[in-house]
């Protein structure tokens, strides 16, 4: 609306309505000589002379700009695999190179874009204050992923688990396939990927099955009270002894360990190397089975006896008797 159409609208309006039409009036005006002074800046400012200007002026520092982007974020890829290559050669645990692969290229590539920043010609000091400021802030509103952060490198450092191990975390059982800078990456015995976060990891209890070169195992074995104890114990003596995935030291044992309510129970516990400990389980379950089966030993399970009482055929036996 230009200041003539307010014109003619504060004209139709009633008389006792002249101090709003002249408000309404002295804006349009005011918005009208904006616009006008807008477009008289821009028809001055705006032209070819002043484009060939600015692409002079900024063009060839926004070309280096980019030309340093794309080469420093190359060579941040270059250096971070040099130094992964190198560590590796040193025989640096590979739980730590896969932690120190992100961390560094991270801390490059921060430098990457700083340095492109600055090659606009953008002053990097404020530019710095803003970055620690904007950091506090976000860092704030993360406390979380920060504490993930800072229970990685726990990780790293006092190494509770190594890439390859099998361990229980947050009662997830897996193989350890990759430590993040902020998660834990599994792989359980069902082919299913885990993330954990590594706050997670820290704060709870974690069992590592490959910690230790050799592990026991544990079963429970139960007779029935007529079998010959000795003769039950020769044979899973016997079968131990027939499987050499069975260490000798430790000893194996094969003890009687409680006389329960329908089994006598023995405890078979054999040490194996870790890494055969469930093969080697599976096999003893099965070859103890097959051996009561052909010693004729019997396994006790729970049973029930059923009466079914009749009242209907008791009195029925009761008149037959009285008739007899």
């Amino acid at each position: 609306m230009n200041a003539l159409d307010a014109t003619k609208l504060a004209q139709t309006l009633s008389p006792g309505t002249d101090v709003a039409a002249t408000e309404l009036t002295a804006s349009a005006g005011q918005h009208q000589s904006l616009i006008d002074t807008a477009l008289n800046w821009l028809q001055s400012h705006l032209t070819l002379t002043w484009l060939v200007e600015q692409v002079s002026d900024y063009g060839p520092k926004l070309l280096y700009a980019i030309a340093v982007f794309i080469i420093g974020k190359w060579l941040a890829k270059f250096v971070t695999s040099a130094v992964i290559r190198g560590a590796r050669k040193a025989k640096v645990d590979e739980t730590l190179l896969g932690f120190l692969n992100n961390l560094i290229y991270m801390l490059l590539f921060t430098l990457v874009c700083v340095a492109a920043v600055q090659a606009l010609g953008v002053d990097t000091t404020g530019l710095t204050a803003v970055l620690a400021a904007t950091g506090f802030a976000v860092g704030f509103a993360l406390q979380g992923s920060l504490g993930n952060l800072a229970a990685g490198v726990m990780l790293v450092f006092f190494k509770p688990f190594r890439v390859g191990d099998v361990v229980e975390i947050q009662s997830t059982v897996g193989t350890v396939v990759e430590i993040q800078i902020c998660n834990t990456i599994l792989l359980t015995l069902d082919n299913v990927r885990i993330i954990v976060p590594n706050s997670k990891v820290t704060d709870g209890t974690i069992k590592n099955y490959s910690a230790e070169p050799q592990r026991r195992i544990d079963l429970v074995v139960g007779c029935g009270y007529n079998d010959d104890l000795r003769a039950v114990k020769k044979v899973l003596q016997d079968i131990l002894t027939e499987d050499a995935r069975i260490l000798s030291s430790p000893e194996p044992v094969v003890a009687v360990s409680e006389l329960g309510d329908s089994s006598v129970n023995f405890v078979v516990r054999p040490w194996v190397s870790s890494h055969e400990y469930w093969a080697t389980r599976f096999d003893l379950t099965e070859r103890i089975k097959l051996a009561f089966d052909e010693h004729h030993f019997t396994i006790p399970f729970p049973s029930q006896d059923l009466f079914v009482h009749h009242p209907d055929a008791v009195a029925a036996s009761a008149t037959t008797l009285k008739a007899a």
